[in-house]
């Protein structure tokens, strides 16, 4: 499955603690990440210095669901499942 174009549900929805470019301390869930373009596209992927959790996910019909609806209330469930 390929990333569909205008989600971006990946770069929102999920918090990250580790360090992006532009974000030191790494981002809550539900704030967008600044290296998301007006596109809803990475500015960081393939790079290097993209973060390790982001290079982790991989587009799915489980995780992305049928829409960008499904994919944010997936990934927000996901969210709330794995806080510590």
């Amino acid at each position: 499955m390929q990333c569909r174009d205008g989600c971006g549900a990946c770069c929102i929805a999920p918090s990250i603690t580790s360090s992006i470019p532009g974000m030191p301390h790494g981002k809550p869930a539900g704030i967008p990440c600044v290296q998301l373009d007006d596109a809803l596209r990475c500015r960081l992927f393939g790079n290097p210095m993209r973060p390790a959790f982001c290079a982790s996910l991989c587009p799915a019909d489980d995780m992305c669901g049928n829409d960008r609806g499904e994919a944010m209330d997936t990934l927000r469930l996901l969210e709330l499942a794995t806080q510590s």
